[in-house]
């Protein structure tokens, strides 16, 4: 099923239950970063990497549930705001590849900005 699909079936579910009066682009991304907090929320107070990784086993479940939210609204958000979603991510990574070239990146977890010329 691709993106294009994905986001048929959202506008049908939210047609469906005349809830477009509520999908405003504002509410639409309140929803989302509460999703995303719901996401981050797992891994609260988790400081290793074996907690942070029996994390993910232990609630994969839930974690998978979260991730789901914050894909439909941000492909609802999208709709709502008319962005073609697969257009605007391959657009972003053409972009990063272009602030973040392997030769300085490449083990390193500085911003771009930080790179030495």
């Amino acid at each position: 099923m691709s993106l294009e699909d994905i986001r048929k079936r959202i506008v049908a579910f939210r047609e469906a239950r005349d809830w477009g009066q509520f999908h405003n682009a504002k509410d639409l991304a309140v929803s989302l970063s509460l999703e995303a907090s719901e996401v981050l929320e797992l891994f609260q107070w988790k400081k290793s990497l074996e907690e942070i990784e029996q994390t993910v086993k232990d609630k994969k479940e839930q974690l998978s549930e979260e991730v789901a939210d914050v894909l439909l609204y941000l492909i609802n958000l999208c709709d709502v705001a008319d962005i073609d979603l697969e257009e605007a991510a391959l657009s972003k990574l053409d972009k990063n590849e272009n602030k973040y070239p392997i030769n300085k990146a490449k083990s390193n977890a500085k911003k771009y900005n930080e790179f030495k010329e």
